[in-house]
């Protein structure tokens, strides 16, 4: 069984404007509410692709009660643990510049923690735990590492998309697969990437702490995946970029929807990138008939 956890999930209010000004009186053009997080997100991709999940995580109030009312109309499971407050809104702003304005962390106490760690304790050697997006600044920096270093002692894989301190401390624990941009793989190691090579380099640092494979994406630059015995190169297939939210998640989704179906390494990194290229190329989350048809369009070369 897949596992996702979002410990600052959101909903996220998409308002697009036109001519958008500041100090005025703007009207949307259309508008819509959806359940927010990168760890949802996986899972809602997953369900896309026909594969089952469970979302953890943090919820609270009517907001928090709304996400769970979405992902049942999906049909995606999920277990959330409930906190004081409201889990937050995040505004996204569609107009000439994207811009968001994401809300505070709802009331996570001690007793949440240790709550969500006895979920995962459940976990076996046949599940895989996905830990995707920030760490609340309320806790500590260093839960996903601990909790990596948790399930790892049960034989779990872990899947790690998160950035700046939290992702130092987790790359300690040595995540099965992290999933860095460019920007989080420089703040990582304080060093400016200045080409996929020079990422590649930084990349292979994470192998030494027991990562098994880095999975980088360069937006339209291309991505990268690197292993102990490879590393491969992608270019992006050419399209017509609606939406930015969501597509590093499709690219875990669609690593770990590859390598659940035993496909090998060279194409579930394939599978991968056209997945993260099809939600870019959709108004929402990509299919499963739109990653295949765009797989042929991505080239892959071993460096």
């Amino acid at each position: 069984m897949i596992y996702t956890v979002t410990l600052n999930p959101s909903v996220d209010y998409l308002v697009g404007v036109e001519s958008f000004q500041w100090g005025a009186t703007n009207r949307a053009t259309e508008q819509a509410m959806v359940p927010g997080g990168k760890g949802i997100n996986v899972s809602r991709v997953l369900q896309r692709f026909g594969v089952s999940s469970e979302s953890l995580g943090f919820t609270a109030g009517f907001t928090g009660s709304f996400i769970k009312e979405e992902l049942t109309k999906e049909a995606v499971a999920h277990r959330f643990i409930e906190t004081g407050g409201q889990t937050r809104i995040n505004v996204k702003l569609q107009t000439d510049t994207e811009t968001e304005i994401n809300g505070k962390a709802p009331e996570i106490q001690e007793k949440h923690i240790d709550e969500l760690l006895q979920q995962l304790d459940l976990l076996t050697t046949k599940d895989i735990l996905v830990l995707s997006g920030s760490v609340p600044s309320i806790l500590s920096t260093n839960l996903y590492q601990q909790i990596v270093e948790r399930v790892k002692r049960k034989g779990v894989k872990t899947f790690v998309d998160t950035s700046g301190a939290p992702l130092e401390a987790v790359v300690e624990a040595g995540p099965f697969l992290i999933k860095p941009n460019q920007q989080e793989l420089e703040d990582l190691y304080k060093q400016k990437v200045t080409d996929i090579p020079s990422a590649v380099t930084l990349a292979k640092k994470t192998l030494d702490k027991g990562v098994n494979y880095v999975l980088m994406s360069f937006a339209g630059d291309g991505a990268a995946l690197v292993s102990k015995d490879d590393t491969y190169v992608a270019t992006i297939p050419k399209g017509n970029v609606k939406n930015s939210v969501g597509a590093g998640d499709s690219m875990v989704a669609g690593f770990l929807y590859a390598y659940m179906q035993s496909m090998d390494i060279k194409e579930a990194f394939r599978f991968s990138v056209a997945s993260g290229s099809a939600t870019a190329f959709s108004d929402g989350f990509c299919s499963l008939d739109q990653v295949q048809s765009l797989m042929q369009e991505v080239s892959i070369e071993m460096i």
